[in-house]
């Protein structure tokens, strides 16, 4: 198996990963609306020259206090094929995924996700570092991993993700 950037010919199979992985068109929607925006990163697992899985990440702004310029992404969504979930395929998207934020320049990721299974990487509930989520949403599933030791130090904020999160509800 293999990590890769997403190419232009790998949509439709990502598509058609993300619907099978969701049970709906929701994320893959979001997914063809995303893709082309600036600063975002999408990889494919690929086995037998299959896609088996996705992950993408998309900037988010921060009201409060933190400067314009500090590049955070959101890690979503996350897809894998049902027959191949708990195999290790989103754990290697996703530690792949952040290697390649930090490449790309981003100081932290922030992701609306399972408590049990994003802290193995990294992840801590947002609010622990005086992050908050525009959406109401528990505590423990929006969380953040500082790419850079101290990055967020002395800021604080709502996390804004795009508009077209909100077109995809």
């Amino acid at each position: 198996m293999e990590v890769r950037v997403e190419k232009p010919e790998d949509v439709d199979a990502v598509r058609k990963v993300n619907i099978a992985a969701f049970g709906r068109e929701s994320e893959a929607n979001l997914v063809d609306r995303l893709r082309g925006s600036v600063s975002t990163l999408s990889f494919v697992a690929v086995e037998s020259e299959q896609i088996i899985g996705h992950i993408f990440f998309s900037p988010v702004t921060i009201a409060g206090n933190c400067p314009d310029d500090l590049l955070v992404l959101g890690l979503a969504p996350l897809a894998v094929v049902p027959e191949r979930q708990r195999q290790g395929v989103g754990s290697l998207l996703v530690r792949h995924g952040l290697n390649e934020c930090a490449k790309l320049g981003s100081k932290a990721v922030v992701v609306l996700g399972h408590p049990e299974y994003y802290p193995r990487f990294g992840f801590v509930p947002a609010k622990k570092k005086g992050f908050g989520c525009e959406y109401a949403v528990p505590d423990e599933v929006f969380m953040l991993l500082e790419l850079e030791n101290g990055a967020l130090e002395g800021y604080s904020g709502t996390v804004k993700y795009r508009p077209e999160f909100k077109e995809c509800e």
